[in-house]
């Protein structure tokens, strides 16, 4: 178990990427809180994290990109409404989940063909995602317990089932993102968080 403290040093950030590259865990911080991550496209690595936090594979992971072209390689279409919430809220507190990619080998988890992607209000980890690539990346906490809101938390919850710990300090605002699903122009609010209903609805009007 390793601890670093943002920003990385080159070495450190090639260590961080080799990690991710094996199928082992890290936590980062983001802009809401932080969280618990591995590679999206090595089964055991989704497995090792579900298992981390006590959740079975009905319980998939949201994906953490660098940017809205990140996002955009990994989903099958993006309509309108998804465009403009994404010019809108990113980077920020928004997940929006849309069709995958079929051809792409994700595995997350029971998702019914989706990907929930964001891109996270945090310089340093957008800088490591567009690096390595995007990250399966779900609240840092055990199931039923509140998120980390920073790395000691983090630690307590996970100890030495985590290879690599990133310290960001207190997180920002400790309140999760609104998750959305958009089918075609349809809004569906699976969860209010840093954002309301009204809110998101009326950035599409």
């Amino acid at each position: 178990m390793r601890t670093f403290d943002l920003p990385l040093s080159e070495a450190q950030a090639a260590e961080f990427a080799q990690v991710i590259k094996l199928g082992a865990l890290v936590v980062v911080p983001t802009d809401t809180v932080y969280g618990i991550g591995a590679s999206p496209w090595q089964v055991q690595a989704v497995d090792r994290l579900l298992t981390a936090k006590g959740r079975g594979r009905d319980y998939p992971s949201p994906v953490l990109v660098a940017d809205a072209e990140q996002a955009l390689e990994l989903v099958s279409e993006a309509p309108k409404a998804a465009l403009k919430l994404m010019e809108k809220y990113w980077p920020g507190a928004l997940t929006i989940v849309l069709p995958a990619r079929e051809d792409l080998a994700l595995d997350l988890g029971v998702t019914g063909g989706t990907v929930a992607v964001r891109v996270p209000n945090q310089p340093e980890l957008r800088k490591l995602l567009k690096a390595v690539g995007p990250l399966a990346v779900t609240s840092a906490n055990l199931h039923g317990e509140p998120p980390a809101l920073d790395v000691a938390q983090a630690q307590a919850y996970f100890g030495e089932k985590v290879s690599v710990y990133l310290n960001g300090g207190a997180a920002e605002s400790g309140v999760p993102s609104a998750i959305v699903k958009i089918t075609g122009e349809n809004l569906e609010v699976l969860r209010e968080g840093a954002l309301t209903e009204a809110e998101l609805r009326q950035a599409l009007l």
